[in-house]
C-alpha cells in the first residue's frame, strides 16, 4: 500500500494502490501515520515527500472498503489517533512535508494533501471536495485548512459545489505553490526537499514549530509568542561567528547565480 524511499536525506512516501486510485481505508490512514512518524523520527531524514502512484494522488476514502472493513482496524485507527494527537489525517510531526500532487486529490485525498506544509502540482493535478455530494461530513481538517489556503469564499465554493478545479486554478488561488510538467514533478519535489535538507535540521524544525504554534493563535498574542520563541532560540543557539560565515556564503551563492 505504501512505498518508502530515502534519498539524500529526503524520504518519499508513495501511496501505491493505483487500481483504487490510491483511495484510503482506515487501515491505510493508520499505516501512513506510522510511516510518517517513523521517518519523522529518523536522523537520516530532513524533509518528506508525500505522493501517489499514477493516475491519481488520492481519490479520497474507499467507501465500500470502509463499509466492509473489519472493525479491528477501525478501532486501531481511533486508538492511534488518540495516542498520537492527530490533527486532520496526519500525526503531529516536525519534519517538513512536501505534497507532490500527481493527479486527482479528492475529498479525503484533498484533506491528506492539506496536511502537507506546501504543495507542488503536476499539470495533471485536479482538486475537489465532494463531501456534500456523497453525503459525508469532513473530519480530516478541510473546513479549517482549506480556508487558510484559498480563503473562506473559495473554500465554500469548492465544498458547496463539489466541482473540480484544475492545476492552474489551484495555483492562482494559492492552493499549490508551483505547477510543473508531470514528468518533472518528483524531481522538483526532490530538489526542494534537498534544499531543505541543506539547512541544519534543528533550524528548520524550530521555525516549522513556530509556524505551527502561530497557526493556533492570532493578533497581539501571536506577535508576543513569536518574540518569546525567537528570544529563547537566540539565547540558547545564537552563534555570531557561524552566522556571519553562513551569511557570507549565502551572498556568494546568490552572486554566482546572477
Amino acid at each position: 500500500m505504501l512505498d518508502i524511499e530515502i534519498t539524500n536525506s529526503v524520504a518519499c512516501i508513495t501511496l501505491n494502490r493505483p487500481e483504487k486510485r490510491n483511495a484510503l481505508t482506515v487501515a491505510i490512514v493508520a499505516q501512513i501515520g506510522r510511516a510518517l512518524k517513523e521517518v519523522d523520527e529518523s536522523d537520516e531524514v530532513s524533509a518528506i515527500i508525500l505522493t501517489g502512484v499514477d493516475p491519481a494522488f488520492c481519490a479520497g476514502f474507499d467507501l465500500h472498503g470502509i463499509a466492509t472493513e473489519d472493525p479491528i482496524p477501525q478501532r486501531d485507527r481511533q486508538e492511534y489517533g488518540e495516542v498520537e494527537n492527530i490533527r486532520g489525517l496526519l500525526p503531529n510531526h516536525v519534519t517538513p512535508i512536501i505534497g507532490a500532487i500527481n493527479g486527482a486529490a479528492v475529498t479525503g485525498g484533498l484533506e491528506l494533501a492539506l496536511g502537507c506544509d506546501f504543495l507542488i502540482a503536476s499539470e495533471r493535478a485536479r482538486f475537489a471536495d465532494t463531501h456534500a455530494r456523497v453525503g459525508l461530513m469532513p473530519g480530516g481538517g478541510i473546513t479549517i485548512r482549506l480556508p487558510e489556503r484559498i480563503g473562506i469564499s473559495r473554500a465554500r465554493q469548492m465544498s458547496f459545489t463539489g466541482d473540480f478545479i484544475d492545476a492552474p486554478t489551484a495555483l492562482s488561488w494559492g492552493l499549490v505553490n508551483e505547477v510543473v510538467p508531470h514528468e518533472d514533478l518528483l524531481a522538483r519535489a526532490q530538489s526542494l526537499g534537498e534544499s531543505i535538507a541543506s539547512i541544519p535540521r534543528k533550524n528548520v524544525r524550530e521555525i516549522r514549530s513556530m509556524y505551527a504554534e502561530m497557526g493556533e493563535i492570532s493578533g497581539s498574542e501571536a506577535y508576543a509568542t513569536e518574540l518569546r520563541l525567537a528570544r529563547s532560540w537566540m539565547a540558547q543557539q545564537f552563534d555570531a561567528k557561524r552566522l556571519e560565515k553562513e551569511a557570507a556564503n549565502i551572498i556568494d551563492r546568490g552572486s554566482a547565480q546572477q
